[in-house]
């Protein structure tokens, strides 16, 4: 097996804390909107993000990144950074609208083109290994049809 690079680290670093963050902003979605079936569907995504969190973690230790969640690096702190914000927006915007739910879903639109982003910018890396590869990529597939959900939902919340 060919040493893991800081690079590869840091990508299932930062998709580890994207999907801890889209975990904790789904959740808060779920409890701000109000159509009982949206709470159960944002409810799911979150338990969703949670799992591809913990498959990533799981991915990391077989192929020897250590600790992944607490290796902290510049580009996770910044991308917890945003995700905060984000979330905080989430909240803000209940309050204000409130609690409109297209507005919420707007946001997790948001949250989900930043951790598409992200799983773009991981899958580039030549040094992936091919298992760890193919797992990101099947998240990345799950998180743009969730995506494409919420975009639906949305639209016929307004």
């Amino acid at each position: 097996m060919s040493a893991i690079t800081p690079d590869t680290a840091r990508a299932f670093n930062d998709l580890v804390e994207i999907n801890k963050t889209g975990a904790k902003g789904y959740q808060e979605a779920a409890e701000g909107v109000t159509n009982p079936q949206l709470k159960s569907e944002l409810s799911r995504l979150s338990q969703q993000r949670a799992q591809f969190a913990a498959e990533l973690e799981q991915q990391a230790r077989s192929l020897g990144v250590q600790a992944p969640s607490q290796e902290g690096t510049i580009e996770g702190a910044l991308t917890d950074a945003a995700a905060a914000v984000h979330r905080g927006w989430i909240n803000l915007k209940s309050a204000v609208t409130g609690q409109n739910d297209s507005a919420i879903l707007g946001e997790c639109e948001t949250g989900d083109s930043v951790a598409l982003q992200a799983y773009e910018t991981a899958l580039k890396s030549t040094a992936l290994p091919a298992q760890a590869s193919s797992v990101i990529q099947k998240q990345h597939g799950e998180i743009l049809a969730a995506k494409n959900q919420v975009t639906q939902w949305k639209a016929s919340n307004r």
